[in-house]
Order: C-alpha cells, then structure tokens, then sequence
C-alpha cells in the first residue's frame, strides 16, 4: 500500500476560510501533514490550521529569515509550538536573492546568516519552549548545518537521483531518526493528458530555473547541460527559450505528473529515496489550487 505523503497549502485571498475547511479535511483523510510555502503568510495559516485541528502535523516549507526579526518569530514560533501540542515546525531559509531584492532587502551569507539567526532565535527569552527547526536545503553545506544545528530539513524540487548523495551527507543518527524531519516539496499535476501535466509542471518551475542558487543545485545533480543551455539563453534575453532547455528527464526527476497509478508510483519513489515527508505541491491542467486538491484527493478514494 502506498505512504502517504503530506500536502502543500496555500491560503488564497478570498478563499482563506475554505483553506481552513480543507485542512480539517486533509487530516480526517489521514494525511500526515501540512505545510506552507512562503508564499503568503504561512505562519498565520499554521495558526489558524493548529486551532481547527487536532493530530496532523503543521509547519512552514519556509518563512525567509529576513521577514521579521528573530524575537518577533521566536514569540509567534513558540505560541504555535504551545497550542498545537507540538505538531509544530518551523521551516527556515533564506529564500533566494532576487526575491529578497524585490523587498528590498540585502542578504548576506546564507550560511553565516541561518546560523546567527538560529543562535538568537533560541536566545531570546521568556517565549517559552520553541518548536522544532526546520532548514531548507539544496547543497551540501546547508544539509551540513542542518545536520549540526536544526532538527530537520526540507527541500523543494529536489532531485530523486540525487537524494542518495545529499542524505549522504547526513549524519546517520539523523538520517534514521524518526524525530528528524526529511521534507521535499514535489510540484504535482495528476492527468491522464500526461504531456498536458508535464507542461504545468514545467511552467511551475520555470521560474526557479531562473534562479542562481536552484541552477547550481541542479548542474551538481547532472543537469549541467540543461542549466548550462539556460545560462545562455538568459544571457541572450531569450527568455521563451528557457521552457525548452528543460528536459524531460529533468522534469520526470523533480516533479510527478500523469496517471493516477504514475504519480501514486513516484510518491512511494521518494519514499524509497529516503525523503521520509513528500509534500505534494499539486496543480492541475484546468483549475486553480482546489481542482488540483480534489485530484489529488481522488488518488486514494
């Protein structure tokens, strides 16, 4: 029988209150989490998800650092941590720095930085006791921090193959420890149209390819001919051509997309690649988030 994996949610303005009724229905189906991406205000729907249920697992895949000071995180983290009985985690990261920039913030060394952070959010006083730390991951040097100072990491669109060197790097107290999180969030689009599905998924990710830090990742997975090709397409502004510089050997390694059978499949897969949390990040080809959840629903009905 298939594992089942925890789900990505997004409250959508106008939709919040249908958010929360979806969570309610996400636990009473068994899944075993819940988690937010930084788009939105993820901290407020964990929030507002631990109120309205009772056992399933919340978190945040992730809040960037640099959003809010870490006494201002360490009292909303630890009042999270306290009402939810501690289910609880609090994902991490440093975003990326075009996001950043777009905010008008400066970061520094992502490393140096989660570091400092980690240090003062756990130095602030009187907030009472603070939930599990979760990174977010990609190269080896922050899975390596991870392993030193949090108790857990998260990716999103990790690569499959690549699973077994990056949980390599673990430390094997943590790589088998059930009270270490292993997360990755997996963009998801289930259709029996499969080149339909792969062309959401490759539009969903797009735009991470645009990003230093995911090309870099991905070249040290083996798709350096790939991000090489859309190096030098965004070198030449031709940004119509990055779509196809992504193969879909690439696609078919950080994403699920097809049947329901093929995408029950590669969920077990990562299951097998030792990512012990996949998050379905799911879309759909005709429909916004809550067509793409009933899909996803209708896996295991």
């Amino acid at each position: 029988m298939t594992q089942l994996p925890a789900v990505s949610l997004v409250a959508v303005p106008g939709r919040r209150l249908k958010t929360i009724e979806i969570a309610q229905q996400i636990e009473k189906q068994g899944f075993p989490g819940i988690y937010g991406p930084s788009l939105g205000d993820s901290l407020s729907l964990c929030t507002a998800i631990a109120m309205a249920t009772n056992t399933i697992e919340i978190g945040t895949s992730i809040m960037p650092i640099y959003l809010r000071n870490a006494t201002d995180f360490a009292g909303t983290a630890a009042f999270l941590h306290e009402i939810s009985a501690g289910r609880f985690h609090f994902g991490l990261g440093v975003s990326h720095a075009p996001a950043m920039n777009r905010l008008g913030i400066k970061q520094g060394a992502p490393l140096g930085d989660t570091r400092k952070f980690v240090e003062d959010l756990r130095g602030v006083p009187r907030v009472g006791d603070l939930p599990p730390i979760v990174l977010a991951t990609l190269r080896n040097k922050m899975i390596q921090l991870a392993d030193e100072i949090a108790q857990g990491m998260v990716f999103a669109n990790g690569a499959r193959a690549h699973m077994s060197h990056s949980l390599g790097v673990l430390s094997d107290k943590n790589r088998s420890s059930d009270d270490f999180f292993i997360g990755n969030m997996i963009p998801t689009c289930i259709s029996d149209d499969r080149e339909a599905a792969m062309a959401v998924n490759r539009r969903t990710l797009t735009s991470y390819a645009f990003l230093p830090n995911y090309r870099n990742y991905w070249k040290q997975a083996g798709y350096e001919e790939e991000m090489n090709d859309v190096e030098t397409a965004l070198a030449a502004k031709d940004l119509d051509r990055i779509p196809q510089c992504l193969s879909d050997r690439w696609l078919a390694d950080t994403t699920l997309f097809g049947t329901a059978s093929e995408v029950r499949e590669g969920i077990e897969a990562w299951f097998d690649a030792g990512i012990k949390t996949p998050i379905i990040v799911p879309s759909a080809t005709a429909g916004g988030q809550m067509q793409a959840l009933q899909e996803f629903f209708d896996l295991w009905s």
